[in-house]
């Protein structure tokens, strides 16, 4: 069973059309590279899986459970959109951590507001902060970045930042973690330290869809390659077929080799 499938997605601003009848799907522990030229819809994909943008027809099933249909409108309160919400992680462009908090604090921010909303919460109130302060800690260090912990965001390079960002993303568990051109902001070498921890969260068999004009990280680290174009899907196949030689979509060819030049 896929642990994500989308139907049908379309979504136009005004009179624009942006998607234009989007499918795939993936399975649980695949990373997916989505490229492509700008405007071709990569964002505002990404923004509809995480439900910052509502598909104007589509549906999308996580885990096989149905999380979204744009013809049904009985579930699009905030509470609700908030939960489905919880099944994706999105790691910005900008990395958008909370300046006025330290490292530490933007780590354990969400999953401290989340667990008081249990009902249990009151009763085990000092066991379920200490494991959310503990996974904070671990996360941190799966990072690279132990010792930023006190810290706060502008005292961190972009790529700490990012990296903070990434750790912040997987606090909360997500089944699916997203990422939009995470080093679309960073110099080369700073690029480097955020790629590699992509690199090692796939090599855990995180669940990843990353849109990205890295082509070296989508061709050595993606299971599958989706290739969009004016708002349609040209190409999913996997890596290995996408950048071949023997590459059945002109299209696909010819993007990556004005890259090339």
């Amino acid at each position: 069973m896929s642990i994500l499938e989308v139907q049908n997605f379309t979504k136009s601003f005004g009179n624009t059309p942006v998607l234009k009848g989007i499918d795939f799907s993936m399975e649980k522990g695949e990373t997916l590279a989505i490229i492509g030229s700008s405007g071709s819809g990569k964002t505002t994909l990404l923004r509809c899986l995480n439900f910052l943008e509502t598909p104007d027809t589509g549906k999308m099933y996580v885990g096989g459970d149905l999380l979204f249909d744009a013809e049904d409108k009985s579930h699009t309160s905030d509470e609700a959109i908030r939960k489905k919400r919880l099944h994706f992680g999105l790691v910005f462009q900008n990395f958008n951590l909370f300046p006025q908090y330290t490292v530490f604090e933007n780590l354990c921010l969400a999953p401290k507001l989340l667990a008081k909303e249990k009902p249990e919460f009151k009763k085990n109130k000092k066991l379920l902060l200490e494991e959310i302060e503990q996974n904070a800690s671990d996360l941190l260090l799966q990072v690279g970045l132990s010792e930023k912990a006190d810290s706060y965001p502008c005292q961190l390079s972009g790529g700490q930042q990012q990296r903070v960002a990434i750790a912040r993303a997987l606090a909360l568990s997500p089944d699916i973690l997203c990422f939009d051109e995470p080093t679309s902001a960073l110099d080369p070498e700073l690029t480097v330290e955020v790629l590699n921890v992509l690199r090692s969260l796939a090599k855990k068999n995180l669940t990843m869809v990353v849109v990205t004009h890295e082509m070296a990280f989508a061709s050595e680290v993606a299971d599958r390659v989706l290739f969009m174009d004016e708002g349609v899907v040209a190409f999913d196949g996997t890596s290995q077929v996408a950048f071949g030689q023997d590459c059945p979509c002109p299209r696909l060819r010819s993007f990556l080799g004005s890259i090339a030049k």
